[in-house]
Order: C-alpha cells, then structure tokens, then sequence
C-alpha cells in the first residue's frame, strides 16, 4: 500500500474531503479507552464511491476481543444496579448528541458504505427511534403482580438486567442496526454490550461509540472491536456472554444459532430475504412502478427488505417492465455524498463481483435482460463500485437467480397467470421475509394479507417495515 498510514481511533470530520489519499488505522474501544490493536492481519475499507482505501481496519486477536467481554463484565454489577431512571438519562443526552450531530454522521455513512444521502439520513435517524423508544424503559420494564393466585398466595413478576451481551452486525445498516436495535434496548435495560463492528464499514459505529461516551455511558458498558470471522466464534461460547443477537446471511444465522445454544446462550438471528410483490392486472401503473423501484434500487438492493421480485399477471408484464425499464434508468448514479445522487455504489469491490455473477447467472438460466446494468460508469468516479439497474425479465421458479438474496439493483420478474399462481410462486419460496400486493381489488388484498406467509405484509406499498 503507498498511501501515508495514518493511526487514528477517530473518523471522518465534516471539513474532511472524500478521497484524502490518508489511510485511518483504527482503534478498538475496550473499557472506556480506545486501545490500538497488536493485530498482525489488517483489512482495508473503502470509499465505494471512489474505490479509494479510507481505513485499515484490525483483526483483533483473542487477547483483545476477551479483553472486551471482561471489561462489560466489571462494569455490569454497577450498571445494573443503577436505578433505571438514571440509565436513561444517558438515551436522552445520546438522542440529542445525534440531533446536533446528524449531517457529520449521515456523510461519514454516505463515504464508508456507500448509501445515498436520503438513505443514510434514513439509518441513523432509525437508530434515534429506537433510543427514543428506550427512553421509555422505566416503563417497559415494569413487572406484573396477582394477588391471591392461590388461596393465600400472591405473585409478582420482576424484569431484571442479565449481565454481557454480544452483538454481530452486517455492513448495510452499520449505524441503524448495533446502535438502534440492539444497544438502546440492551444497556438501558442494565445490561452491558460488546459490539463485533462490521469489518467493511465500521466507522459509523465508532463514531456512534465516541457519542455513547460523550452522553455518560460508564466505562465498560458499551466496548466495540472488530476480528475474523474464524475468531467470532471465541465470542460466542466466552463464559461471560450471556446472549447473542446477529443480523447476516441465513447461513451463518444458523451457525451462531447453533454455537450460542450449544453453549447456552440465549440467541436472536436474523437472516436473509428474497421478499416477492405480487403485482396484479388492475394496479395503478405509474404508483406501482415507482413503488418498485424505490424497493429494490434503494440502498442498491443492500438490505434484507428490498424487494429483488415481483410477479406480475401476464397480460400487463410486457407494459410494466416497459415502465420500469424507463424510471430505472433515469435514476441518477453519483457518489454517495452528492444529495443529488438516487443511487449509489455497492458497499466493496468483492460485493460487486458478486452481483455481476448473479446477473450472468440468471442470464445462463434462462432469464432474459430487459435492462443492462454491469457496465455502469460515473465520470470522475470511474473506481467506485457502481451496478446500475438491472431487470431480468422471465425469471421462472427453476431459477435461483428469483430464489436467493443477490443483495444489489436488480429486479426479477416472475410472470403468471392469475392471483392464485401468484400467491403459490410467492409461497413456494423459502425466505418470507416481506411480501407486497399491488391491487385496487379490495377482496384480492385481504385475501393476500390472510394468506401470504411473508411476515411483514404491504398493500399496495413496496417496503413493508414495521414502526
């Protein structure tokens, strides 16, 4: 590497340009401290918009990473005896630090994951939800009571704390998922955390972290390394966890899940999707297509509620993927950071490749390109990981190009002929994760909505999410 190698435990400042041609070595925050790594193995970390090195991110050895867990373990007894309404006193110093923060924090997401500017508001602002909803935990956590359950018997129901929790998070969501889904809710409950940052983009959770001290969390309670992958499973079976939550690919879903109950851990695992609209003939064109392609060009198809698949009633299919085809490929490709970009680069080059391979894939199965994205260029960007948007059209069930998660801009369209072959196509299919309707047919949507298996259901919207 020619680049100037630079330490820092920090990250991208808001005077600071994409494309410094200066390489971070990061840091862990073990304890309170940020303490740089004796890795022998460092991973690079990209500018996807420019392919550019931004950071050297360390492959911690098991030294340190035990060095993490024990560091939360000290500090649980404290946490979790202070009263719950001082715990969350840190939430609310934490949601102001991202208000006053937030265009440093949506930019650094924009250069290190390659998010466009609107979708990297998105994640963050996701994760202050869910702060904002933590704040509520003197509330949440309020037990039930029975009295005279038998005769002279009464029962109370108490929530406590528990003790080290660990979190394994993927690169698409690094701000929303370990610092809204899993943190607020863990440490306001009196838990202590050891986050395992996602090696291809982990300064947005760093700098996520550098606020977590700013707002008052004790040393301790919130420690953030980051390792191999071979060396994740040290974590998972260290006897000071006590539960494990990850968010990935359904593959390696099992096998935390299976390595956490073996050692007795509880667990929650969240896999991958490949989530289905079923589209029928008496949809509102223009909506609909719009709605589409917004669900499965948004964040490049890099995230699990994408929607990769629609399956179309025949007699419209030829008319909608002339639609689409038209509004996918005016989408402006750009750098991330450009507010006037609607679609950005794929997270890493290796990514990138893997996409490419999908699409030449579904092209040997069968499936016929009604839009042509692999040779998507942005001019003085010519080194940023860019897919434009792609749509394989006659995509039939035979074919895994329409069954598993491709994770990148590209559509499948699956064609039949009536609602009922529509619903088993979606139905056959193993992950059911979201599912879409678009109707004006008021029976056909709740039939659908009944009979779907998709566990997140949208009427006649494409990104089913929950509050």
């Amino acid at each position: 590497m020619q680049e100037a190698v630079k330490t820092f435990y920090h990250v991208l400042r808001p005077g600071d340009q994409a494309g410094l041609g200066e390489v971070r070595k990061l840091h862990n925050f073990i304890d309170g401290a940020w303490r740089p790594s004796s890795a022998t193995v460092w991973r690079d970390a990209f500018d996807p918009s420019t392919g550019e090195v931004i950071a050297m991110v360390p492959a911690s050895p098991r030294e340190e990473l035990d060095a993490a867990v024990e560091a939360a373990a000290r500090a649980y007894p404290a946490w979790s005896q202070t009263p719950v309404h001082k715990r969350v006193q840190v939430l609310f110093r934490m949601k102001a630090l991202i208000d006053a923060h937030l265009d440093e924090l949506v930019r650094l997401l924009c250069i290190e994951q390659g998010k466009t500017w609107n979708e990297s508001q998105g994640d963050i602002l996701k994760a202050r939800e869910v702060i904002e909803f933590a704040c509520g935990m003197p509330q949440l956590m309020k037990g039930e009571s029975l009295m005279n359950v038998s005769v002279g018997y009464d029962t109370v129901l108490y929530r406590e704390p528990m003790g080290v929790f660990l979190g394994l998070v993927p690169w698409n969501f690094p701000t929303m998922i370990p610092h809204g889904w899993m943190i607020p809710l863990c440490v306001a409950a009196g838990n202590t955390f050891v986050l395992k940052a996602a090696s291809s983009a982990p300064q947005s959770a760093l700098r996520m972290t550098e606020l977590w001290q700013e707002a008052g969390l004790p040393d301790g309670v919130l420690n953030v390394v980051t390792c191999d992958a071979k060396d994740v499973n040290f974590l998972i079976r260290h006897p000071r966890i006590v539960g494990v939550s990850f968010v990935g690919s359904s593959s390696v879903g099992q096998q935390v899940y299976a390595e956490a109950a073996a050692a007795g851990k509880r667990v929650q695992a969240l896999g991958e999707a490949k989530n289905h609209a079923l589209v029928l003939a008496d949809c509102r064109p223009e909506r609909t297509a719009s709605g589409i392609i917004n669900a499965f060009c948004g964040c490049a198809g890099e995230r699990c509620m994408a929607l990769p698949v629609i399956v179309v009633e025949e007699r419209i299919a030829d008319a909608l993927v002339a639609l689409l085809k038209e509004k996918a490929a005016a989408l402006r490709l750009g750098p991330a950071w450009e507010k006037e970009t609607r679609l950005g680069p794929l997270v890493t080059a290796r990514h990138r490749e893997s996409v490419l391979r999908w699409i030449e894939k579904g092209l040997d199965e069968g499936a016929t390109l009604a839009l042509d994205g692999r040779d998507a260029r942005v001019p003085g960007h010519e080194g940023g990981f860019f897919v434009g948007p792609t749509i394989l059209d006659h995509v039939s069930s035979d074919m895994s190009v329409g069954d598993r998660e491709i994770f990148g801009p590209v559509l499948c369209v699956k064609r039949v002929h009536s609602f009922e072959e529509g619903l088993r196509a979606m139905n056959a299919n193993a992950f059911a994760n979201g599912s879409v309707i678009y109707t004006e047919s008021g029976y056909y949507a709740r039939e659908f909505a009944r009979r779907t298996h998709g566990g997140m259901v949208g009427i006649n919207v494409g990104i089913p999410v929950p509050v």
